[in-house]
């Protein structure tokens, strides 16, 4: 595959790889709660955001002027909203967070993060993998692996809103923890998405 081709190979890789850095940050503020520091991570979380908008945008701008391309070009599109979607998610928690005035962090929130960065990872192996798409032995592996810990991730959602409701919280605090497990359920849920996108695109090229 010539440097060319590669391109949009490796932007995925860089754009994943800020969802990797935001997973990171999410988990550093949930391992080290400081409801103090929220607003000041928050501004960090967006700037990882922002980052990974100015690559996209830039990819988007090249591929609207090429004729050829290694993969079709809503793939392509649709791989950048995906991970985009993604590195949003997680953003999502953090304002959630914020939003709710959440002050103690629960094992159920630090349970579902490790999944996630676990997750990210595992996409940033994936899409390492992809240009090598047809020969890679690899690739499958990690969509498994992801497909199973968004299932470890769902489990733990259950158990943490039923232990929610089981216990004597303050219907704010209730309120709080429910929304925020939703919105980490969703980052599970959005990582198996991504790996659904590898999938067809390698079901639609073999």
């Amino acid at each position: 595959m010539s440097k060319k081709d590669n391109y949009y190979f490796d932007t995925f890789v860089e754009l994943v790889d800020y969802s990797c850095k935001a997973a990171n940050l999410l988990d550093q503020v949930i391992t080290n709660y400081d409801a103090e520091q929220i607003k000041i991570k928050m501004e960090e979380m967006h700037a990882i955001e922002h980052s990974a908008d100015m690559v996209r945008h830039k990819m988007i701008e090249k591929l609207l002027k090429e004729f050829i391309t290694p993969i079709d070009r809503e793939d392509i599109m649709a791989m950048a909203d995906a991970i985009d979607s993604l590195t949003d998610s997680i953003e999502d928690v953090l304002m959630r967070m914020y939003m709710y005035n959440i002050v103690e962090i629960t094992d159920y929130a630090q349970k579902m993060t490790q999944i996630i960065k676990k997750c990210c990872l595992l996409l940033k192996q994936a899409f390492v993998e992809l240009p090598n798409f047809r020969k890679s032995k690899e690739l499958h592996e990690l969509i498994v692996e992801i497909n199973r810990l968004e299932e470890e991730g769902d489990a733990l959602y259950t158990e943490a809103i039923r232990a929610l409701y089981l216990s004597d919280k303050h219907n704010k605090d209730i309120v709080a923890w429910d929304n925020t497990y939703h919105y980490l359920e969703k980052c599970c849920d959005v990582c198996e998405q991504v790996s659904e996108v590898i999938e067809k695109i390698i079901m639609k090229n073999t």
